[in-house]
Order: C-alpha cells, then sequence, then structure tokens
C-alpha cells in the first residue's frame, strides 16, 4: 500500500471521484449562492419544516438541522421512509422533498403524501419524476446541477436546504459562517491533498490505520452528522464496514459494550471521535472520559480536530477531511471510490 503513488490513484479512480472532493469549498459556496436566487413557496407561519430523503440527500438535511438547532424558530425534522408522519399536514407545515436524481421512490410518495396533506412543498433536485410532478403542481423547484454520485453533492443537498431556512427568515442570516467556512476548508486542502505525501498528511495516515479494521466514529452536537456522513462515505467509497454513535446517548450504552468478544474488539476495531472548539463543555469532557475508557480496554481509539473560527467551519472542515480519509481508504483497499454496485443491484431487486 503505497498512498503516494499518484499513478495507482488515477487507475482505481475511473470517474474521477477526487475531483468531486477537492472541489467540495466551492461547491458549498456554489449552492449558497444559487440558494438566493429559487422562488420562495408561498408560506406564512412556518410551524415545522420536514426535509424527505434518502443517502445524500438526507444526510445535508442532518447537517443543516444540527447546524440551525440553536437558532431556527421551527423544528427541522429529517424524514429517511415512505409516506410522511401523521402531523405533517396543512400548509404550516413545510415539506422539502430533496431527491438528487429526482426518482428516489421514498422521497416520490413523501411528496404525495405532503400533497394530500396540503402541506407547503418545495422541491430539491437536478431534475428526474419528482422535478416534472413538483411543476405539474407549479410547486417551486429548487434545481442544481450535478453529474455526479449523490453523496459527492452534499455541499447542494445542505447549502440550499441553508438558503431557503434563511430566506423564509426561520434563522439568521448565515452569509458569513458560509464564507468562513468556505475559506476554512480551503486551508485545510493544503495538508489533504493527494500530492501531499502520507508523513504530511492526517487524511492518508488514518485511511492506513483503518485498514482491516471496522470503525467507529463518535460525535456530539453538529458534528453528531458529521459522524454518520463518515460512516457513510467509508461505506459506499470504500466500501468497508463502519458505524457512528452520537454523544452524549452512547455513553448510556455503547459504553457497556467494550468487554466481549475480545478477540474482535481489541486488534480489529477502530474508534474516532470527533473534537471540535464549539463542543458543549460537558460533551468535550465526555469525548475524553470515553475515549479514554475504550483506550484503558484495550480498543484503539483516536481524536480527529476540527478547524476554523465558527460552528460551520468546525463542521465543514471535518466533513472534508472525512471524505478525503475515505478516498484514501478506497485507494489502499485497491477499490475505486465511485461505483456502487452492491446498492444498483439492490435497487434491481426491488423492482422486481
Amino acid at each position: 500500500m503505497n498512498l503516494d503513488d499518484l499513478d495507482r490513484f488515477k487507475q482505481l479512480d475511473t470517474q474521477n471521484m477526487l475531483a468531486e472532493i477537492d472541489g467540495l469549498p466551492d461547491q458549498l459556496k456554489s449552492a449558497w449562492d444559487l440558494g438566493q436566487t429559487h422562488a420562495l413557496p408561498n408560506v406564512k407561519d412556518v410551524q415545522r419544516v420536514i426535509v424527505a430523503g434518502m443517502g445524500g440527500s438526507a444526510i445535508g438535511a442532518d447537517l443543516a438541522a444540527a447546524f440551525v438547532s440553536s437558532s431556527c424558530s421551527a423544528p427541522v425534522i429529517v424524514h429517511r421512509d415512505y409516506g410522511l408522519p401523521a402531523f405533517a399536514r396543512g400548509k404550516q407545515t413545510l415539506v422539502v422533498a430533496s431527491s438528487h436524481s429526482g426518482n428516489t421512490e421514498e422521497t416520490l410518495e413523501a411528496f404525495e403524501a405532503a400533497l394530500k396533506n396540503d402541506c407547503a412543498i418545495v422541491v430539491i433536485s437536478t431534475g428526474g419524476e419528482l422535478a416534472k410532478r413538483a411543476k405539474e403542481k407549479n410547486i417551486p423547484v429548487w434545481t442544481f446541477s450535478h453529474a455526479g454520485q449523490p453523496r459527492s453533492a452534499v455541499g447542494f443537498s445542505f447549502g440550499l436546504l441553508l438558503a431557503l431556512l434563511a430566506r423564509l427568515n426561520l434563522i439568521p442570516d448565515p452569509s458569513k459562517d458560509v464564507a468562513e467556512a468556505v475559506e476554512a476548508m480551503k486551508k485545510t486542502q493544503a495538508y489533504l491533498r493527494p500530492d501531499v505525501p502520507a508523513v504530511k498528511n492526517p487524511a492518508k495516515r488514518y485511511a492506513g490505520q483503518l485498514m482491516g479494521r471496522w470503525v467507529t466514529v463518535f460525535g456530539a452536537g453538529i458534528l453528531a452528522p458529521v459522524a454518520r456522513r463518515f460512516k457513510g462515505q467509508m461505506n459506499e467509497v470504500a466500501k468497508a464496514a463502519a458505524n457512528f454513535e452520537y454523544l452524549p446517548e452512547a455513553d448510556h450504552n455503547t459504553l457497556a459494550g467494550t468487554v466481549n468478544p475480545v478477540e474482535v474488539l481489541e486488534p480489529h476495531t477502530m474508534n474516532l471521535f470527533l473534537r471540535a472548539p464549539s463542543d458543549h463543555p460537558r460533551n468535550r469532557k465526555r469525548l475524553d472520559l470515553t475515549k479514554e475508557a475504550f483506550m484503558l480496554e484495550g480498543l484503539n481509539t483516536d481524536f480527529l480536530d476540527a478547524r476554523g473560527d465558527s460552528p460551520l467551519a468546525h463542521m465543514w472542515t471535518m466533513i472534508l477531511f472525512g471524505d478525503y480519509m475515505a478516498y484514501y481508504l478506497a485507494i489502499a483497499y485497491g477499490v475505486d471510490p465511485t461505483p456502487i454496485q452492491a446498492l444498483v443491484n439492490f435497487k434491481e431487486a426491488m423492482k422486481k
């Protein structure tokens, strides 16, 4: 395994997933700017926002919901399923149907439920059946152009939703936060890009440590959905096993599961703890103590620290780090980081 062999990157990365990761800071900025131009729904007195989406579209909503949780005047709920909850009815419920392709069956059914329940609706998509149905009903469609995988469009699924919430006056204007996050991401890239050798590139070094291990990623507060993003990227990009845990919840159950089976836990697992300067002080203490408890049981552990001067920068510099790390893990395992044949096969089986 040589993560400094750039020719190997080109051989394995047949669809240039690396360019998607390199372009993530600019994608976030583009999404925010694009979100200032789309038509708004005719809504008043929004009492709740439900974002219906799956996979890469849903993770952007998770990130947005976490970021605005302390400032949004309405709860933002991420719905990963068919239909909608029973309370989703009437114009005071804003349903955002988010689907990269516009053809996600769960999201299409949620869209139809929103129509039936007379909810206010906005669609976020590149097109597909969802955009078609919305246009037929004169429902605002926030379209964006992106030819890659949904997971590599997280800047769009997050940035457009954030712009929607801001323009509806549900949150204070986060323009300065977005600009600072983009700048912090670009500074972070200086030591994460492939041309930075492994001895100076922490994303490459961590990828090497993760090989042959089941990875658990812990996060709290705004980094909780980032832990979920890490897990999803390792699954889809590296085709590797991983899971995520949220703090403080993990200290009420997961912490007890560090004993058995010893022959699996000690040599074959890695536990990564995400930290940010914006962590709640009690969660920061929990991160320290939880890592210590895992370490004392003989388990592999480490901290990953976010960068930047604001919570949004902390979130997005960590996302960027995780994306590079998952990419290098794919290269280390010798797999193409873009195709997800297992998901394609499953979708085909569902159609039969």
